[in-house]
C-alpha cells in the first residue's frame, strides 16, 4: 500500500478511543467498563473521543499531526464537580500519552506521539449538563512493516 493513502485511511479516533477504553486507570477512574465510546451518553462520568478541528495533516506523505477531541461530561445532575472533572480528564489525556509505547497495529500508522494541543476548557452543555474539553494532537507516520 503506498504511504500516503496509509496516512489518508488511519483513523487515529479509533486508535485513541480503543487505547482508553481499554485503559485499566481510566476505567478505574471513571467507574468502570463502557464509560468511553464516541458518543455523549451514560454511564456518567462518560469520555467521548472523536475527530478534532485541529492539527496538522503535513503533505499526508509521511508525518501527519491530526487532534483529536476528549470531551468529558458529567451526569446531567451536576456531578461530579468541576474538580474533579478537570482532573479525570488530565487522567484520560496523560493514559493517552501512552499510546506511542505500545506495539504498532500491522496495516495501520505508528502512532510515535500523543501531546495536548493546549486547550482544557469547561465547557457545559446548554441544559446545565457539565463537560470538559481538550485537544490531543496525534502524531502518526506510515508502519514500514505494512508497506
Amino acid at each position: 500500500m503506498n504511504d500516503a493513502y496509509a496516512l489518508a485511511d488511519a483513523d487515529e479516533v479509533a486508535a485513541v478511543l480503543t487505547w482508553l477504553a481499554e485503559h485499566p486507570k481510566v476505567t478505574a477512574a471513571l467507574g468502570g467498563p463502557g464509560h468511553v465510546s464516541g458518543t455523549r451518553e451514560a454511564p456518567w462520568p462518560h469520555l467521548r473521543v472523536a475527530a478534532g478541528p485541529g492539527g496538522d495533516l503535513g503533505t499526508l506523505t509521511w508525518r501527519t499531526e491530526p487532534e483529536v477531541t476528549l470531551e468529558l461530561f458529567g451526569d446531567p445532575g451536576g456531578w461530579p464537580g468541576p474538580a474533579a472533572l478537570s482532573r479525570l480528564l488530565k487522567l484520560c489525556a496523560v493514559a493517552a500519552a501512552e499510546l506511542p509505547g505500545a506495539p504498532p497495529v500491522p496495516g495501520q500508522p505508528v502512532i510515535s506521539g500523543v501531546r495536548p494541543s493546549g486547550v482544557l476548557l469547561e465547557s457545559p452543555l446548554e441544559t446545565g449538563q457539565p463537560r470538559w474539553l481538550m485537544g490531543l494532537l496525534v502524531t502518526q507516520h506510515p508502519n514500514p512493516e505494512s508497506s
